[in-house]
């Protein structure tokens, strides 16, 4: 595995995780931003994490796919 896949997959898998806490624990993302609580903010914090969580899935299909196909 190259350099860049690893570094890819690394990405993935912060995006995955941090995305993840906002989708269900939006009141963490909440704290360490700084943001106050309101309904709104609820609701943009957990839109941000399925983004982030969705960014993770992405790039690591395509860091997994890469690999895959490569040593083939």
């Amino acid at each position: 595995m190259t350099r860049g896949l690893v570094i890819m997959l690394g990405i993935a898998v912060a995006a995955e995780a941090g995305g993840l806490t906002l989708l269900f624990r939006p009141s963490a993302g909440r704290r360490l931003l700084g943001v106050a609580e309101s309904e709104q903010a609820t609701y943009g914090l957990r839109i941000a994490g399925m983004m982030l969580a969705a960014l993770g899935l992405f790039l690591g299909g395509f860091a997994t796919i890469f690999h895959f196909a490569s040593a083939a």
